[in-house]
C-alpha cells in the first residue's frame, strides 16, 4: 500500500459523499431506515443514478488524461492528488447542480448527519484502499479473468453510488444506535424520577398532531402541560423532548406516537411509560411498509398494551376498527364520538360554516354548549376525545368550554387563511388520508361564492392500494369542486379517472409536473372571490 493509494482513496471517498448528497437526503427523509431508502431510490431512479453515472465518467476521463502522472503502481503522490482533487470538485459541482435547490425538507446536517459523513469517508476511504491494493496486485501479477475483477471494480466503482451510500449508513448504525440508546435511556431516568407526571401517548393512523395541540390547549386550564412540538412522534425526537423540554413544574407530559414497523409504538412506550393512552384512528397509512391493515391494527394497539391496568384507554368512534378495538379492551376506558346512544362523551347539534364550528358536548351528566374556530365534523370529534381525556382528569365543563373556545386551528391542516387579493386558501397540505381528505372536500363545498379549486398530489404510502385510493380521492372531490390542479403526472392519473368517472369536465382538470407549475397555472385560473383547497403536500423523496 503506497502513500499515493491512501491518497487517492480519501479523496475518492469524499467525492462519492459530496456527489451522493442527494442519496444522503433521502435516507434522512426515511428516517435512516434502509428498506425506505431503497424505496426513494426505486421511486427515484433517474435522479438516483445520475450523479453516480457523471461521477463514472469524470473518473474514466480522468484516468485517461492523467495516465502519465499516475502510473500502475499509483507511485506518485502529486499525481493522486490531482485526480482526488478533480473527483472531489466534480462530486460538489454534481450534487450542487442537481440537487433539488426548492426542498421542502432540505438535508438538515445534523449530528448524526456529520457522523454518516465521517464515519462514511472513513470506512470508504479502507475499501477503497483494500481494492486498490487488489488493483495493483492483479495488474502485475494476473494475467486471467478473475484477476482482472479488483481493476474492474476500481474502474466502475462510482455506478454504485447509492449503494455505496448504504454502505457508509450501514457502517455508522451500530455507533448510531449505541448514542441514541444513551440518550433514550436517560430520558427515561428523567421520567422514572417524576412519580407526579401524568404521562399520555397519542397515537393513530391520522389526526395525532391534530388532537395532540386540542389536548394541550384544553389541560393548560388546569395543568401546566408539555406536548411534543411540531410533528415530533419518534422515539428520537421525543427522547430530545423530555432531555431538553421538561421542566419540574409540568404536571403532564402528552407524547405524540407515530409508527410506520410492528413494534414502533411499543418502542415508544418503552421510552414514555404512559399511564393513559388515546388512539385516533386506524385506517390505511404506511401500507407500504405494514404491508396490511391487520398490522397497522396492531402496531396502533400496542398503545394500548402498554398502558397499566389502572390507567385509562381512550378511543375515537369511528364506528369502525377504533370501535371494535374499544370493545375488545378489558381495561378502563372510554369511547368519544357522536354517537348519544353509545359513546360516554360525545357531540350533538353540530353546525359547521365557513368561520368555524359550534356543538353541545355531551356527557350523561347534562350539555356543555360550545363554539371553535376550528373548520369540519373531523375537528369537532378530535375536540370530544381530548374534552373526554379533560374530564377524566378533572376538568370542569366550564374549564373545557373555555379551552375550546381558546382553540386555534393547527398549520397546515384545514387552515384558513384569507389573502389580501379577495381569494381564500384552505391549507390542508399536511393532511395525507382519505377521511381527512373527504372531511376537506366537505369543508370546501360549504362555500358557496366564486370558483372552488384544488391542489393536490394525491396520497402516497397506501402500497398496493394506492391507485384505488387515489381514484376514490378523486372520485370524491369531483362533488365538491369547479376546477382542480394535479400535481405529478404519473401519480394524478388514477384522481383523474375518479373525477372523469363521476362526470367531472377534462377541461377543468390540469396536471402540472410540480408545485412551482401548479402555483403558475393557479395564477391565470383564480380571481377574486375564489376559494383554493391544498390538500396534501408530499416529501422531497415522493417528488416526480
Amino acid at each position: 500500500m503506497t502513500f499515493s493509494d491512501i491518497i487517492l482513496s480519501a479523496c475518492l471517498s469524499a467525492s462519492f459523499l459530496l456527489a451522493g448528497r442527494g442519496l444522503i437526503h433521502y435516507f434522512q427523509l426515511e428516517s435512516y431506515q434502509f428498506p425506505g431508502y431503497f424505496r426513494s431510490v426505486r421511486r427515484n431512479l433517474l435522479k438516483s443514478v445520475t450523479p453516480g453515472i457523471l461521477m463514472e465518467i469524470v473518473w474514466t476521463g480522468t484516468i485517461i488524461a492523467s495516465a502519465w502522472l499516475i502510473p500502475p503502481d499509483h507511485s506518485s503522490p502529486a499525481g493522486a492528488l490531482a485526480v482526488g482533487a478533480v473527483m472531489m470538485a466534480a462530486g460538489w459541482l454534481i450534487s450542487r447542480f442537481i440537487r433539488d435547490h426548492k426542498a421542502k425538507k432540505p438535508l438538515a446536517f445534523t449530528a448524526r448527519i456529520k457522523r454518516l459523513y465521517g464515519i462514511g469517508w472513513a470506512a470508504l476511504t479502507l475499501f477503497i484502499m483494500l481494492l486498490l491494493r487488489g488493483a495493483a496486485s492483479a495488474y502485475h501479477s494476473g494475467t486471467d479473468i478473475l484477476s482482472r475483477i479488483p481493476m474492474a471494480c476500481v474502474l466502475i466503482l462510482p455506478v454504485f453510488l447509492p449503494l455505496l451510500i448504504a454502505l457508509a449508513g450501514l457502517i455508522s448504525w451500530p455507533v448510531e444506535k449505541g448514542i441514541s440508546e444513551c440518550y433514550f435511556q436517560d430520558a427515561r431516568r428523567i421520567l422514572d424520577r417524576r412519580d407526579d407526571l401524568i404521562r399520555i401517548g397519542i397515537t393513530g393512523s391520522w389526526g395525532k398532531t391534530s388532537v395532540k395541540f386540542i389536548l394541550g390547549t384544553l389541560l393548560e386550564e388546569k395543568y401546566h402541560t408539555l406536548i411534543t412540538p411540531a410533528s415530533y412522534n419518534t422515539p428520537m425526537g421525543v427522547t430530545k423532548v423530555i432531555r431538553g423540554s421538561l421542566e419540574p413544574g409540568h404536571r403532564v407530559f402528552v407524547a405524540e406516537m407515530g409508527a410506520r414497523h410492528v413494534g414502533d409504538i411499543k418502542e415508544m412506550c418503552r421510552l414514555v411509560k404512559p399511564h393513559m393512552g388515546i388512539l385516533t384512528s386506524v385506517g390505511p397509512q404506511h401500507l407500504d411498509t405494514f404491508k396490511t391493515l391487520e398490522r397497522v391494527k396492531k402496531t396502533k394497539y400496542e398503545l394500548m398494551d402498554a398502558v397499566p391496568e389502572n390507567g385509562m384507554c381512550f378511543f375515537a368512534d369511528d364506528e369502525d376498527i377504533c370501535r371494535e378495538l374499544y370493545e375488545g379492551t378489558r381495561k378502563p376506558r372510554m369511547l368519544a364520538g357522536t354517537d348519544a346512544a353509545r359513546d360516554d362523551v360525545w357531540a350533538e347539534d353540530i353546525m359547521t360554516t365557513t368561520e368555524g364550528s359550534c356543538f353541545n358536548l355531551c356527557t350523561r351528566e347534562g350539555k356543555t354548549p360550545c363554539e371553535t374556530t376550528l373548520l369540519g365534523e373531523l375537528n369537532i370529534r378530535n375536540i370530544v376525545l381530548c374534552a373526554a381525556v379533560c374530564l377524566h382528569l378533572g376538568l370542569t365543563t366550564e374549564e373545557i368550554r373555555r379551552g375550546i373556545r381558546k382553540l386555534k386551528p393547527v398549520e397546515h391542516r384545514l387552515q384558513l387563511i384569507p389573502n389580501p387579493g379577495g381569494m381564500t386558501v384552505i391549507d390542508d397540505a399536511f393532511n395525507s388520508n382519505i377521511r381527512g381528505a373527504e372531511q376537506a372536500f366537505r369543508v370546501l363545498s360549504t362555500f358557496n361564492r366564486g370558483k372552488r379549486i384544488v391542489v393536490t398530489p394525491g396520497m402516497v404510502e397506501l402500497g398496493q392500494e394506492e391507485e384505488a385510493m387515489n381514484r376514490r380521492f378523486g372520485e370524491t372531490m369531483a362533488g365538491c369542486c369547479d376546477a382542480a390542479i394535479l400535481v405529478g403526472k404519473k401519480r394524478s392519473e388514477a384522481i383523474r379517472k375518479g373525477m372523469e368517472n363521476q362526470g367531472f369536465d377534462p377541461g377543468h382538470i390540469h396536471v402540472a409536473a410540480s408545485l412551482d407549475e401548479a402555483t403558475e397555472m393557479l395564477k391565470k385560473l383564480i380571481v377574486p372571490g375564489d376559494i383554493v383547497l391544498f390538500e396534501n403536500d408530499l416529501p422531497d423523496n415522493y417528488s416526480e
